[in-house]
């Protein structure tokens, strides 16, 4: 994510790779492991785990669109390439897109749930769930193709 692929790596060059990587990771801690073993628990109410779930992703989202920022701010300051930009470039776009209209649309169903509601069926779920998965995808694509290519840091 350099200027050249035979020039060294500088710091903010692997800096950009671990953080895609950590925000793989990140990703596939809270979506894909904590989120369904918390409904497995049978001593947590499904009103209880849908709260937990609506506060944990709209933390979570900010924490996304920090790292986002950290990541542009790093790429212009380092003069990156155009690959550093497309590798952040579906990442960001999932994570505004939570931000503005998914999680809001699935926080207004967890609040009527727990207002005692029965919102309609709605797909946001299989919406969100492949979001995470492209993301995640992206990232460790876009993270470990740039590790193995400066395998030599």
């Amino acid at each position: 994510m350099g200027v050249s692929s035979l020039a060294p790596p500088n710091l903010s060059d692997r800096l950009v790779a671990r953080l895609l990587l950590l925000w793989a990771g990140l990703s596939i801690g809270v979506a894909f492991l904590a989120t369904p073993v918390k409904f497995m628990a049978p001593s947590l109410s499904l009103p209880v785990a849908l709260d937990v779930g609506r506060h944990t992703f709209r933390i979570y989202n900010d924490v996304e669109l920090a790292l986002l920022a950290v990541l542009v701010v790093l790429a212009a300051w380092s003069k990156a390439r155009r690959s550093t930009y497309l590798a952040l470039a579906v990442p960001g776009a999932v994570v505004v897109a939570q931000a503005l209209w998914l999680i809001p649309a699935l926080d207004e169903r967890v609040a009527a749930i727990l207002a005692g509601g029965r919102p309609a069926s709605s797909n946001l779920h299989a919406v969100y769930i492949g979001a995470e998965l492209l993301k995640v995808v992206w990232l460790l694509a876009f993270g470990l193709g740039d590790l193995r290519q400066r395998s030599r840091f």
